[in-house]
């Protein structure tokens, strides 16, 4: 097979943390690929995306052996990013993409769906993703999509992700240090996770801003490792967010019309790195209690080839260069 030496698909996801860039050839070949930073708008701002978009693509482009990338490079741009979350997102962000010229067409998603597509063997399922927030995107086996605000409490999740957990955790240290809780094994392991010397501290650490407020959702993983060991507390907190997973990836299984299919349900995202078996157990029962068929399966290649998928799933590409896709951009 010969490659045509010119990319056919810039392919992008974009987070709050991170923004991953490649360029994809029809026949599946990476022929480039950066890392930039944060790209979510709803925390850097429009302009600000806008430039972390295209300081990725500039590096992706530089790696591809274009020094000078034209304007556009590519046919279809795949722009698989966080905070894409309403209409209004679609609406301010599709004109601020198009005005850079980067692709001759663009497709506009939440980052979500590219967790969904990286992850599925065909171009139809669940994708979850429960990292510092939660969300969920589906699409049906006949095109049709599902996916939700996923705005915290705003939009009237109960236990929106990590964050939510590593706040809860400090709440329940802090709950039994001034007898409002029972005893917990975050009593200890919380001011220790910051080396203090209980949970008053954290409290005024966070308040004072010697610590960042953002590094609380540490404490997931904290929370979480207290739960496996049978704090109850922990458990308690855990289950709920457990329950919250399951509660999206339902609602969008019912909502496609797909309970009775053996539709694939991705999960991605740092929490469903964790060790506790009863949290990915209860997680399994809830979503075989809708779709006893669903087969839940762990993210094991990153996000943006969800998004690389989906530009080649859109030019037609055969199926010979999905599977090279695949294999290139597989995590070692």
């Amino acid at each position: 097979m010969t490659d045509s030496p010119e990319p056919a698909v810039l392919a992008l996801d974009g987070g709050s943390t991170k923004t991953d860039v490649v360029l994809v050839s029809r026949q599946g070949a990476v022929l480039g690929r950066s890392r930039g930073g944060p790209s979510n708008h709803q925390l850097v701002g429009i302009d600000g995306a806008m430039d972390a978009l295209d300081e990725a693509i500039v590096a992706a482009a530089r790696d591809a052996g274009l020094s000078e990338a034209p304007h556009p490079m590519c046919p279809i741009g795949v722009y698989c990013l966080a905070g894409v979350d309403l209409p209004v997102d679609e609406e301010r962000l599709a004109p601020a993409i198009a005005l850079r010229g980067w692709t001759s067409d663009i497709l506009l998603r939440n980052d979500t769906l590219a967790v969904s597509r990286a992850g599925t063997s065909k171009p139809w399922g669940i994708g979850v993703v429960c990292g510092t927030g939660l969300n969920c995107a589906g699409v049906g086996p006949d095109g049709a999509s599902v996916r939700f605000p996923a705005l915290a409490e705003l939009s009237g999740d109960f236990a929106p992700g990590g964050s939510w957990l590593g706040i809860r955790a400090l709440g329940l240290a802090l709950r039994a240090a001034d007898g409002r809780g029972a005893p917990t094994l975050l009593s200890e392991r919380v001011p220790a996770h910051f080396q203090l010397p209980d949970a008053p501290s954290v409290l005024t650490g966070v308040y004072t801003g010697q610590i960042n407020y953002t590094r609380l959702f540490e404490l997931a993983r904290v929370l979480l490792d207290s739960a496996a060991e049978g704090d109850a507390l922990a458990r308690e907190a855990a289950d709920i967010l457990a329950d919250e997973v399951v509660t999206f990836a339902t609602t969008a299984i019912t909502r496609l019309g797909i309970e009775a299919e053996r539709v694939e349900v991705v999960l991605g995202g740092g929490i469903f790195e964790t060790k506790d078996t009863r949290f990915h157990d209860r997680v399994a029962r809830g979503i075989h209690a809708v779709a006893p068929g669903a087969q839940l399966l762990r993210l094991s290649a990153p996000p943006v080839l969800g998004a690389a998928l989906l530009g080649l799933d859109t030019i037609g590409a055969p199926a010979p260069a999905h599977d090279r896709l695949r294999a290139e951009l597989a995590l070692p």
